[in-house]
């Protein structure tokens, strides 16, 4: 993991260019830049088998934060799958600047954000509020924001395949179909975070004390009262 992440760093300097195929680069220009993102999707490859590999042979349990980790990983590689479709010099003049970008980033950028920033939110917010949230609703909000994300951005690639470019206010109506589904998938994404919402208030007015270790973990933090003290600690810790 640690050397992935060394070595997306270091290609991270040899891949500017592979947002500027359409400019006229040279074929060897090209090529060097193709290649280097294909080797950073190489090495992200090797950080995704990590992080299933931290859960393989684990006693998982499907609650909320968990649900949403393993959605982050799901948006995560379906966008670098489409970012090493889009590395190739030929292919991205043929889909630069249509939606097929727009999905490819949205799925990388975006949503595995998004949904890692839920599952943050879901497993910290009982240490740090000292109130748990519903689980139930936890739940539905996960599953509600998965599918109406999904509605919302993957009819995009198609909308890229067929030509319809980004940045511009209309469009033929043979993009219609799409388009629609997309906007559907919008509004009930709007629905998903009014929802969260709703949940944030529900957890302070009506949310259930939390424990010191909800989630049973042996690190320092869930050895101290949720939510903890002032200076956490009254004296330094004993790390064994």
């Amino acid at each position: 993991m640690v050397y992935a992440m060394i070595g997306i760093a270091v290609f991270g300097f040899m891949v500017w260019a592979h947002h500027m195929f359409t400019v006229g680069l040279s074929a060897d220009a090209a090529a060097f830049f193709s290649t280097t993102t294909i080797f950073i999707g190489v090495i992200t490859g090797v950080k995704v088998f990590s992080w299933i590999a931290t859960m393989w042979g684990g006693a998982i349990e499907f609650k909320t934060p968990m649900l949403f980790a393993l959605g982050f990983i799901f948006m995560f590689v379906g966008g670098g799958i489409t970012g090493i479709i889009l590395s190739h010099g030929g292919i991205d003049k043929l889909l630069h600047d249509t939606y097929y970008v727009v999905a490819h980033f949205h799925y990388v950028m975006s949503l595995a954000a998004l949904f890692g920033a839920f599952a943050g939110f879901y497993y910290w917010i009982g240490k740090m509020s000292g109130k748990q949230y519903n689980e139930r609703l936890g739940q539905i909000h996960f599953w509600l924001t998965f599918i109406s994300t999904n509605i919302t951005f993957l009819p995009q690639h198609f909308l890229g395949l067929a030509g319809m470019p980004r940045r511009i206010p209309d469009y033929p109506d043979a993009f219609i179909p799409w388009n629609y589904i997309s906007s559907i998938g919008s509004y009930m994404s709007f629905v998903s975070v009014m929802f969260f919402v709703f949940i944030v208030i529900h957890l302070f007015k009506w949310g259930k004390k939390a424990g010191d270790n909800p989630w049973g973990g042996d690190t320092l933090e869930w050895t101290v009262s949720s939510p903890p003290p002032f200076h956490t600690f009254e004296k330094p810790p004993v790390v064994k």
